[in-house]
């Protein structure tokens, strides 16, 4: 049984949707975990007295800092992770959506491949 052209570019299509879809769960578990670690950055600075030292890293030096700058700072970092894991969310969805189409041309096109043979 040969594979029409058409269905070979479903399968590859299909494939692509697939890493695709891999890359941007691996994106999103990335940021999710960023996000972990600044609402605990930001929690034990909230805990903190106004005015005790903080510092934060800046490459591979660490450069004392205002405190209510910082918290501002990882606030603003916060919410940008947050958007961004919104966005990856959708595009996993649209993703997860696009590769439940393609898989049911693929079947569908097999089950009519199977009748003519049969």
């Amino acid at each position: 049984m040969s594979i029409p052209p058409w269905l070979q570019e479903q399968l590859v299509r299909f494939e692509q949707l697939q890493q695709n879809l891999q890359a941007i769960i691996a994106q999103r578990q990335q940021v999710e975990a960023e996000l972990m670690e600044v609402e605990k950055a930001l929690e034990e600075l909230k805990k903190a007295p106004q005015d005790v030292a903080v510092y934060k890293l800046a490459g591979t030096i660490m450069l004392k800092a205002n405190r209510d700058d910082l918290i501002k700072e990882l606030e603003e970092k916060k919410e940008l992770a947050n958007t961004r894991i919104m966005v990856l969310k959708k595009q996993e969805e649209r993703l997860k959506s696009n590769l439940q189409e393609i898989q049911n041309k693929i079947n569908e096109a097999l089950k009519k491949e199977r009748k003519e043979a049969g």
